[in-house]
């Protein structure tokens, strides 16, 4: 099947193209990818002082205050929700949001090497707000070696029981690269600090909705 021209909703073409996502999506869909499960959360970081000021992130920036806010909000929208097993990233900003989704749930966390965040080298302590997803950073991780370890964890870690119900808590980037190498469609809501949200292969396809969201929220598309 070719892929789509693009897969995110008419409401975030402007930041697909500011950061030419394309370059993303051209190496997540130029070869077939699924995993071994029906469905699956995953759970992008709260707000850190970097993605307030628009920054390259070390490893070690915590989330803020309302990033810490943040990520109890979201302990409350998956309250109840039934996960079993929680794979995070080590990167502060993630494990800390990681840690109040177990909490809410009763979910086994761990971490997971492999659901960091690109590495952007050198880059790291400047500004953001130009990010060309298709450049290659000095001393960073190649875009394309980013895409292959994120497919790998993704499909290693979801697979390891399909029965069990699991979650990923990590980041924008890697959400990015794993709903497009699924073939999902994006919309500006997903992408935001510390939104749940629910992969679902629906008829074929697989669908990503916001948990604790209701239908105003979602752009012009209605994925």
């Amino acid at each position: 099947m070719d892929a789509p021209t693009r897969l995110v909703s008419a409401a975030l073409l402007p930041q697909y193209e500011h950061h030419n996502l394309a370059a993303m999506e051209r190496l997540a869909t130029a070869a077939p990818f699924d995993v071994d499960v029906d469905a699956f959360l995953f759970l992008r970081h709260g707000q850190t002082n970097g993605n307030l000021h628009k920054v390259f992130q070390p490893e070690d920036i915590p989330l803020n205050e309302n990033g810490l806010a943040q990520a109890d909000r979201a302990a409350g929208m998956l309250d109840g929700e039934p996960v079993d097993q929680i794979y995070a990233s080590p990167m502060v900003r993630a494990f800390q949001t990681a840690q109040a989704a177990a909490r809410a749930t009763g979910a086994a966390l761990a971490p997971e090497e492999g659901l960091k965040e690109r590495w952007f080298g050198d880059l790291v302590g400047t500004s953001s707000l130009n990010l060309d997803w298709g450049f290659d950073p000095p001393n960073g991780e190649r875009l394309a070696d980013f895409v292959t370890r994120i497919r790998e964890t993704s499909a290693r870690r979801l697979g390891e029981s399909p029965r069990r119900r699991t979650m990923l808590v990590a980041h924008g980037g890697v959400l990015y690269a794993l709903a497009f190498s699924l073939r999902a469609v994006i919309e500006p809501v997903f992408v935001e600090n510390a939104t749940p949200l629910r992969f679902t292969r629906e008829a074929g396809r697989w669908i990503i909705t916001p948990l604790g969201l209701s239908d105003s929220r979602l752009g012009a598309s209605g994925v």
